[in-house]
């Protein structure tokens, strides 16, 4: 059994936080690949099923971000899971937004959920980063990282969530340089997009002309609901 951890802080005042994307990556491979229903069980919250042959087990911490090491030690040792077969999904303040970095073992960056289960497994478990940015001080993370997505992050927050859940076997399986491209291939396209230089200087009208021709698609369907219940309707 392959144990997915989503790091995050219960309630729903946190819900759309970025500290919360872990929350948010396990909900949509639970989703996704049709899981029964979370329960409550280990101070957390589990979802147990099968993705293309492989067991397992989803994990949302109830804990609160500094005690999610308890969580994941009760399941862990419940199911007799070795830190090589549990993946933790979290927030990386030193990444740039859409870009994710898997790798077993590591530092933990100052991460508050990553220090807990370091406590209780060490460090040998597979980190999935997902980048949210830095704010650029130290002064301003907290409040960087406890606030809710931008609605403009859908833009990559849709596809990099959507791709993690279908492709959640490759982690399961141990193919971690398989899903990072995977990830990297469903990405490029908006963060090439969004790395243009500025065009050349155009009459307003051709300018207004292109803006209302070239507008970002929106996403559908149940992402769409999801974003929208964590990001509402405003800019």
């Amino acid at each position: 059994m392959h144990l997915i951890v989503g790091l995050g802080n219960p309630g729903p005042e946190y819900a759309g936080n970025r500290h919360n994307i872990g929350f948010m990556a396990v909900d949509e491979i639970a989703r996704i690949h049709n899981f029964p229903p979370f329960r409550s069980k280990f101070s957390a919250q589990i979802a147990e099923s099968v993705i293309e042959g492989q067991k397992v087990l989803l994990i949302k911490p109830q804990t609160f971000m500094n005690r999610s090491g308890d969580a994941v030690a009760q399941a862990a040792k419940f199911y007799k899971i070795g830190p090589a077969d549990i993946s933790v999904i979290h927030d990386e303040l030193d990444l740039a937004p859409g870009k994710v970095r898997i790798k077993t073992g590591g530092g933990n960056g100052g991460h508050n959920g990553l220090k807990s289960i370091e406590s209780h497994l060490g460090k040998e478990f597979v980190r999935v980063r997902l980048g949210i940015g830095h704010p650029g001080s130290k002064e301003r993370v907290h409040q960087h990282v406890l606030s809710n997505f931008p609605k403009a992050d859908a833009a990559w927050l849709e596809p990099v969530l959507d791709t993690l859940a279908k492709n959640a076997a490759l982690l399961a399986k141990g193919d971690a340089a398989g899903l990072m491209n995977k990830l990297a291939l469903a990405t490029q396209a908006e963060i090439a997009a969004t790395s243009k230089p500025a065009p050349k200087a155009q009459s307003h009208v051709h300018q207004a002309r292109q803006g209302a021709s070239k507008k970002t698609a929106q996403p559908t369907g149940p992402m769409a609901a999801m974003l929208k219940k964590l990001f509402g309707d405003k800019s």
